[in-house]
């Protein structure tokens, strides 16, 4: 077995329109401090689906061919929804999801629609691309974060997720905290987040530490 640290895919999220930097190479640099090899995809956007998971697939496939037994994805609000995707697609081992889009269907996060599926999506499309219609028991662990507060993309987009998880008997650890605003990235160590943000984000700043713990009992950290 190879003694490579598993490595995780880090998709920053922007509504599929474009990638918000403090969600790429911060998660990419927090994951390795705590001994995880991690990299950013700068996945399409503006580009119709399959674009952006056909770039997953390819990013996948490399990292396998180079040896990665254990591969990960962590994306942030469309690129959660992107990570979720390429979980149900049995594409990684792991996934965790911060204030994730996830449903397709109405209402939904129009942004993410529009650029993934155009402005007028058949409802076939919206479903299939709705990962709470994705996910089966093979769908492996995942861990999603979520703030009640959120007003960009509403808290119900994760339980939605969690329904379908509890339904399929997936491994899942969900985390609502009650404050913050969307976006939050890595809260604490995020300079688009001010100190005032900090404060009134409450315990959803810990995401990070409940996370951490999560990947231990996992087994990929120790």
């Amino acid at each position: 077995m190879s003694d490579r640290p598993p490595h995780v895919i880090v998709l920053p999220g922007g509504g599929y329109s474009g990638h918000a930097g403090h969600e790429g190479e911060p998660a990419a640099e927090w994951l390795r401090g705590l001994g995880l090899d991690a990299s950013v995809l700068r996945y399409p956007v503006k580009t119709r689906h399959p674009g952006p998971i056909d770039a997953v697939r390819a990013r996948v496939a490399e990292l396998r061919g180079e040896g990665v037994q254990r591969l990960g994805v962590l994306g942030f609000s469309a690129g959660g929804h992107l990570a979720a995707h390429a979980a149900t697609e049995g594409l990684v081992d792991a996934a965790i999801l911060g204030y994730p889009v996830i449903s397709m269907m109405t209402p939904t996060h129009a942004g993410s629609q529009l650029n993934l599926l155009g402005r007028w999506p058949m409802p076939w499309k919206r479903r299939a691309l709705s990962i709470e219609h994705r996910v089966t028991p093979l769908t492996p662990p995942l861990f999603i974060w979520h703030t009640a507060a959120d007003d960009g993309v509403p808290v119900y987009h994760s339980y939605r997720l969690g329904l379908a998880l509890e339904r399929h008997g997936v491994p899942h650890a969900m985390h609502v905290y009650p404050q913050g605003r969307h976006g939050l990235g890595l809260v604490e160590e995020c300079r688009q987040v001010s100190a005032a943000e900090v404060a009134t984000a409450g315990i959803a700043r810990h995401w990070t530490r409940d996370c951490a713990e999560w990947l231990t009992e996992l087994g990929w950290i120790d």
